[in-house]
């Protein structure tokens, strides 16, 4: 069973690194740990059951709060995440995104082109009262509904 578990956002390696001590030294039926790039702030245990989970976790720093959120989950929930698709395949004319760094972070765009040999996208700015199209990394945005 696959139990996520929430850390402070940034030290899920470090985490990590303690419960594979942890697991070690007290012969745990912890069978893997997992950090996924796009889940800031959890990490994903493998184990047989809850309660190893929490006797691991037990005084561990920086796991929050009770640590296990909402108990096991099923690997088809976690399919989207776990699958790598390459981000330009998936972008397309007429999305709306919200670019993440940059002088317009945070701010609420449309593609208007995408540029798949430079890995760039041309958005405009959604709130501007001027549409100016700008040009950035695709990297630098995140898709939204």
């Amino acid at each position: 069973m696959i139990f996520p578990v929430r850390t402070t956002v940034g030290q899920e390696q470090m985490v990590v690194d303690i419960l594979g001590a942890k697991i070690r030294k007290e012969d745990l039926n912890i069978y893997s740990i997992a950090v996924i790039p796009g889940l800031k702030g959890y990490i994903l245990i493998e184990a047989d059951n809850e309660i190893t989970v929490r006797r691991g976790i037990t005084d561990t720093p920086h796991v929050r709060g009770s640590g296990i959120v909402k108990g096991a989950v099923n690997i088809e929930e976690l399919s989207g995440m776990l699958e790598a698709k390459p981000l330009m395949k998936t972008l397309e004319e007429g999305q709306k995104v919200e670019i993440i760094s940059g002088p317009f972070k945070g701010e609420k765009a449309k593609i208007i082109r995408v540029n798949a040999q430079k890995e760039e996208v041309t958005v405009e700015l959604l709130e501007a009262a001027v549409k100016i199209p700008v040009t950035i990394k695709a990297e630098n945005i995140k898709i939204f509904n």
